[in-house]
């Protein structure tokens, strides 16, 4: 790369430590968008695994393959991806029960009321039916459907996301940063130098005493979090007791089942257990509580509850979740799980590498960083990460499955006092208020709270300014749009099998 100098005289020079998906996303990200001259080095080692339990995610993944400009076809193929309208919650509630958090709207909004009013109203007088046949997602998802833009007038979006192969996206992306001038380096981070005088860390010493220098450092070391807080002893805050869950085993399985078009996030007696398709295999895993069960009684229901055989033996996790109080601290950058964890039950984990990465982008520090723009970033942080502790903490508590330890415990726990304000607004008015840029939306929070059994006792009264026969309309038309959009749309299987028709063999020019 040819190289250029910042304000300060010197070669920006940017060093990612670790490698997995949150540093193959970091140095693809900075390949595309750093100014020219940059240089990037990324430090891993083939022999450290990666953790890997996100093979979902949210739509968002769009808007950083599509900045990447990555053609969706060949991510497809090289992922082994397979698509994602929403995620089915089984058994939160009560056994046999499920529901969706779904992409995309629900019903239609009306005036100046959000359709949840509408729906609360119409479920008072006693004709409302559930949200599924209201929303273009659900819909699409429980008969195996799948396609892209809209075929009827009139019809909603339907925004999807994907499920793939982590370690598969990692490669792709690497091909995609080494292609652009980003260098690896193999080895074993030994020790981690700092400038005696600032206390800003300088290189990474790799075994054989190689030393790779940098002004700007990147922690994707994953739990271990050897930068930021190992070196620079960034002190973590412990949610563990609101999320009680510290263990995972995960497990590959031959596929069997549906092919759906959704994740599966099914209750068991001490957590919950993921089921994820991929175009090989399906990825699956039990999150627990191991105050509640043995990892052998984990491994016995994980093991249990498969579509086909398994591929491997499970693989255990343990972690602490949690979130760092400071992501960014001096020169260096937290990203991924060394930044925190948050479990995988609303697919966020990816989502979360990517809003690290683009609000780094959008004040990108030219010379030594400005403290008033590392304040301002580590409180942006620290607003994502708390919110949507928020939202998984409402799956937990907001449950009926009594009679089981785990269950009774988190229902019965005292919770944050900004999910307190989130349900009882909901309780009094069938209020649903997005603050700021909080990643979940009212109708993602419309839901889980209707999913998860939280009654609204009333509703916007400007509701009522329609008549009842309006009402109906608006309800049953909605339903009967999406309906005959649904009744169009090819199967999820035939829409990845002509999607992967249309990208060129390897080896082939485009």
């Amino acid at each position: 790369m040819t190289h250029s100098k910042s304000d300060s005289g010197k070669h920006i020079r940017y060093v990612i430590a670790g490698g997995g998906t949150a540093g193959w996303m970091a140095a693809a990200a900075l390949a595309r968008f750093a100014p020219p001259g940059t240089e990037i080095a990324l430090v891993e080692s083939d022999a450290i695994g990666t953790i890997g339990v996100g093979e979902a995610t949210i739509p968002q993944i769009h808007l950083f393959n599509g900045a990447l400009g990555l053609d969706e076809a060949e991510f497809v193929r090289e992922t082994k991806a397979t698509f994602k309208l929403g995620i089915e919650f089984d058994g939160w509630l009560r056994e046999g029960e499920t529901y969706m958090h779904a992409f995309g709207a629900i019903g239609r909004r009306a005036g100046l009321l959000p359709f949840q009013h509408y729906w609360l109203r119409a479920k008072q007088l006693g004709f409302a039916k559930p949200l599924m046949r209201y929303s273009l997602n659900e819909l699409a998802a429980r008969t195996l459907c799948m396609q892209r833009g809209r075929r009827a007038q009139g019809a909603p979006e339907m925004p999807y996301a994907y499920h793939f192969d982590a370690g598969l996206y990692a490669a792709h992306l690497r091909r995609f940063a080494e292609a652009r001038g980003v260098v690896r380096h193999e080895g074993l981070i030994e020790e981690v130098a700092r400038d005696g005088e600032s206390g800003a860390i300088s290189a990474l010493r790799l075994n054989g005493k190689r030393e790779i220098g940098g002004d700007f450092f990147f922690d994707c070391t994953g739990f271990r979090a050897l930068l930021i807080g190992q070196t620079l002893g960034t002190d973590y805050e412990d949610w563990t007791q609101w999320l009680r869950c510290d263990r995972a085993l995960a497990v590959p399985c031959a596929n069997g089942g549906d092919f759906t078009p959704y994740t599966r996030a099914i209750a068991r007696k001490a957590g919950w257990q993921w089921r994820i398709p991929l175009q090989h295999r399906i990825g699956n895993g039990l999150v627990y509580s191991s105050a509640h069960l043995s990892d052998d009684e984990a491994a016995e229901v994980l093991l249990g509850n498969l579509d086909g055989a398994p591929l491997a033996d499970p693989r255990p996790i343990g972690f602490t979740t949690g979130a760092r109080r400071e992501m960014w601290r001096g020169n260096c950058l937290a990203i991924g799980l060394s930044a925190g964890f948050l479990e995988p039950m609303e697919s966020t984990s990816i989502h979360l590498i990517q809003s690290t990465i683009s609000r780094f982008l959008s004040v990108l520090p030219s010379g030594n960083p400005d403290p008033a723009i590392v304040n301002w970033f580590n409180a942006q942080c620290e607003f994502e990460w708390a919110r949507i502790r928020d939202f998984l903490i409402l799956h937990y508590h907001a449950n009926a499955r009594e009679g089981e330890a785990f269950w009774d415990g988190v229902r019965a726990m005292d919770l944050p006092d900004t999910l307190n304000a989130k349900i009882a607004q909901w309780q009094a008015s069938g209020f649903i208020h997005r603050e700021h840029e909080e990643l979940f939306t009212e109708v993602g929070w419309f839901q889980v709270l209707v999913g998860q059994g939280v009654e609204a006792r009333g509703y916007n009264p400007l509701a009522d300014a329609m008549p009842e026969g309006d009402l109906r309309k608006l309800l049953d038309g909605t339903e009967a749009m999406l309906v005959e959009e649904v009744r169009r749309m090819p199967t999820h299987l035939q829409f990845v099998q002509t999607m992967l028709k249309t990208v060129k063999p390897q080896g082939v020019p485009a």
